[in-house]
């Protein structure tokens, strides 16, 4: 047995199990992003249904949750029903705003009649909130508190127990 070729295998292959296992138990969607812990970009956009400019602004004291998504992502369509269910049961303590991410208006239109809207949509013409936010993808979700200060960055579709959880977690802080 050649002992230099297995010390040379060792030196490689532990440090790279080490780093593998650092990641066990970490929710692979849970992003930490640089704007984790800041006061969350601001904006003014039109809802789809209403040409009513949104500012998240208003609603201060409440908690916000932001879902960056398109109508031609698919795993947006399923996280939009949760989305819906727990716009229902969250509704009047944390404000919901979904941020359509280059898509059009008549698109948008027959996929909110087709699937739903509790809650405002927003278009995001050119993309600029999205840059803001540092969105990679969709659908992407951030967790705003009533401060107005990001909380967590999540990237891909959320269950409801995961938008559960985050829920109450933002409902536990104090103004």
């Amino acid at each position: 047995m050649n002992w230099k070729v297995l010390a040379g295998g060792l030196a490689v292959l532990v440090p790279l199990i080490v780093v593998l296992a650092m990641g066990f138990g970490k929710d692979p969607h849970a992003v930490r992003s640089p704007l984790v812990g800041k006061p969350a970009p601001t904006f003014a956009l039109k809802a789809v249904d209403t040409d009513q400019v949104v500012d998240p602004r208003l609603g201060q004291g409440k908690p916000v949750v932001l879902n960056f998504w398109a109508t031609w992502c698919q795993p947006c369509k399923t996280e939009h029903g949760i989305l819906e269910w727990a716009a229902g049961r969250h509704g009047k303590d944390v404000q919901f705003l979904g941020l359509v991410y280059e898509d059009t208006k008549v698109r948008i239109q027959a996929f909110l009649k087709q699937y739903g809207s509790g809650y405002p949509t927003l278009v995001d013409v050119g993309g600029k909130t999205a840059i803001a936010y540092g969105v990679g993808g969709v659908p992407e979700t951030f967790f705003i508190d009533a401060n107005g200060v990001i909380r967590e960055k999540y990237a891909g579709p959320l269950s409801a127990p995961q938008i559960e959880e985050r829920v109450q977690r933002l409902l536990a802080e104090k103004p």
